[in-house]
């Protein structure tokens, strides 16, 4: 049964940002919010709920959507999962979180193919009566389990519906939702036409506000002081909030060559949880500590080590990279290569072949192709300087402010 876990937050007048280089915009003020057990033709602002989570790829985007939402006097509902990151991180932010019984029913044999088949027409009747009770503008779909059937029951209700597609390889849930919804917000070219072209948007992956600031603060730290305080070469490498030991793997491996090309070689590495002594003992047993080698399970402040490295090591999920081109930061990507039909080698290829990134798959490096990619980058700093261009050029800070301004014109 659906549960509301929180009220409706209160609007904030939110800080100025940068959008692009040398434009600001402050954010809008709040309209009047509505009476307490108003109807949804009261309020003045848009009504809204976001579908979907399970991970953060999926929900961070739709929290940034929702505090563009929140900050024009909008209101705000996220519909997911009680095993979602979303029944955490919602309420951590302050918005209201409905949770409904669904599962996925890909890439999980034959058992749970059945159970989540037999989950899904509770899941439209809890989706059907929390649409009703809510009675929003527009229903948007970020993608996860909950994003399916709450968007699709919204569509047969003939509430305005959209879905948000992070990878350059949509799932099966939203090219199935595709054909249902009014538009498809994009973060890269549906290379493939897995959706109908005339709904597609090109909008870019929405970042949260405060980070969307950092970044492009980090970014205009780089370049002022990039001559004022020369140093030697720098690397940012991470794996995602969990770390990737693939990755953490593969450095230590190509240190030794790494640091004879680069002797004055300066790394800050971010392990994941249950590699961090490890990595930081690799670096010790070559003569590296702090500051050369930092090391850290998790950074809540990715800000900081964009701003400080002249070069990026990486996966390529949507996140990373909708914060890489923000910051405009070169970058040698290495796709997970047991994500859903390969979609982080379409996501990297496409920053690839815009000149911002360097594409490394696993199945290809060893410690001295890595070594030379490294080193051959970090060597160049006309060609950084180059790629760093390129990814500010692929860059849509603006996204979420697309989207709103697009589904607000719905109502």
């Amino acid at each position: 049964m659906t549960r509301m876990l929180a009220d409706t937050p209160a609007v904030p007048v939110l800080p100025r940002i940068l959008l692009r280089e040398g434009e600001a915009v402050a954010a809008p003020t709040p309209g009047p919010a509505a009476h307490a057990g108003a109807t949804a033709t009261t309020h003045t602002g848009l009504r809204v709920v976001i579908a979907g989570g399970g991970t953060g790829g999926h929900l961070f985007p739709g929290i940034a959507l929702a505090e563009e939402i929140r900050a024009r006097g909008g209101e705000v509902h996220f519909v997911g999962t009680a095993r979602g990151i979303e029944a955490r991180a919602v309420p951590e932010q302050g918005y209201p979180l409905e949770l409904i019984d669904v599962a996925g029913i890909k890439g999980r044999g034959v058992t749970g193919l059945l159970r989540g088949i037999l989950r899904l027409p509770r899941a439209w009747w809890q989706s059907l009566r929390l649409l009703r009770r809510l009675r929003p503008d527009v229903v948007l779909g970020v993608g996860g389990y909950a994003s399916g059937p709450v968007v699709a029951t919204a569509s047969m209700l003939r509430i305005p519906t959209a879905i948000l597609e992070q990878n350059s390889i949509p799932g099966i849930t939203n090219r199935i939702l595709s054909r249902l919804v009014r538009k498809v917000f994009c973060t890269f070219p549906d290379v493939r036409s897995r959706f109908p072209a005339r709904k597609v948007v090109l909008a870019g992956n929405p970042i949260r506000r405060q980070i969307l600031g950092q970044l492009v603060a980090a970014g205009e730290t780089t370049s002022s002081s990039a001559a004022a305080a020369p140093h030697g070469p720098r690397l940012f490498v991470f794996g995602g909030s969990q770390g990737a030991r693939a990755i953490n793997d593969a450095v230590l491996a190509a240190l030794p060559a790494l640091l004879q090309r680069l002797p004055d070689l300066e790394i800050w590495h971010q392990t994941g949880k249950g590699d961090e002594e490890r990595v930081q003992q690799g670096y010790a047993a070559l003569g590296l500590g702090e500051p050369r080698a930092r090391v850290a399970a998790f950074l809540k402040d990715m800000a900081a080590p964009y701003a400080w490295c002249d070069l990026v090591l990486c996966r390529a999920g949507a996140t990373s990279l909708a914060e890489l081109t923000a910051v405009g930061k070169p970058a040698v990507l290495v796709p997970f290569p047991h994500a859903t039909d390969n979609h982080q080698e379409w996501n990297a290829r496409a920053l690839v072949d815009a000149g911002g990134a360097l594409l490394l798959r696993e199945s290809e490096w060893s410690p001295a192709a890595l070594a030379d990619a490294l080193a051959g980058l970090l060597q160049a700093p006309d060609r950084l300087a180059t790629m760093s261009a390129a990814m500010r050029t692929a860059a849509r800070p603006e996204a979420a402010r697309t989207i709103v301004d697009a589904v607000s014109a719905w109502r």
